[in-house]
């Protein structure tokens, strides 16, 4: 089975959550502070890391943000604030999820499955066995080893951003409205809402400016979606 990392100071909520897991299979590591978990998480990878995002010597954000300087380690962010900019900061810093506390454990687990499957890429069918890679212009999309290029050099893509880049190349010049790249981003059973594509989307142009500049291959259309430029 999958191994899991715990990220939160609130040793309770750590030993029900490390219980319930444990008991649906899965190896779980805890850790109770961002500083420690970082070493840990950075040498040894686990499969997927659920992080509080209020937390003492180092938050949630700050751990994934420098996460996301090396890895794509899948991450689902906890917290129990109502601010709104919470999310919206997660998910420009790579968060696959975001799940506010108190949540079920059923519906975390969930969660927990729905990204491990989009990041094995586990084929749906026959015909998704040995999908090939898609090459448009100086992009270079790799679905069997969810490996994105441009111009020859590594773009690190999360789960998520992959997904989303992956059906606006697909079809180079054909608009994808902001639904349709949540159901090729997630399972039916993970609710997003709009703010949460146009992240994905701001910090999919980012890593591709940090190599070229003169990115501009995702154009948005103003209250329609977005649609890949083919270069």
């Amino acid at each position: 089975m999958a191994t899991i990392a715990l990220v939160d100071d609130d040793e309770n909520i750590v030993e029900a959550l490390r219980a319930f897991f444990e008991a649906e299979g899965y190896h779980v590591r805890a850790y109770h502070d961002g500083a420690s978990a970082l070493t840990a998480l950075s040498d040894n990878p686990p499969d997927i890391a659920i992080l509080d995002v209020k937390m003492p010597k180092m938050d949630g954000m700050e751990l994934l943000r420098k996460l996301r300087q090396t890895s794509n380690l899948p991450a689902i962010f906890l917290t129990s604030k109502d601010d709104e900019i919470d999310e919206v900061v997660g998910f420009n810093i790579g968060a696959d999820d975001f799940i506010r506390k108190p949540c079920s454990t059923r519906l975390l687990a969930e969660r927990v499955k729905a990204i491990l499957r989009r990041s094995r890429n586990a084929p749906a069918g026959p015909d998704d066995a040995d999908r090939k890679s898609i090459v448009r212009g100086r992009l270079t999309l790799d679905p069997n080893r969810h490996a994105c290029t441009w111009d020859n050099e590594v773009v690190r893509l999360t789960v998520t951003e992959f997904l989303i880049l992956q059906a606006l190349a697909q079809r180079p010049g054909y608009v994808k409205s902001r639904d349709q790249l949540m159901d090729a981003a997630y399972d039916d059973q993970i609710y997003v809402d709009d703010r949460t594509i146009d992240s994905h989307i701001k910090r999919l142009r980012k890593k591709f400016r940090d190599i070229d500049d003169t990115f501009d291959s995702i154009e948005t259309l103003y209250g329609v979606g977005y649609r890949y430029k083919e270069v």
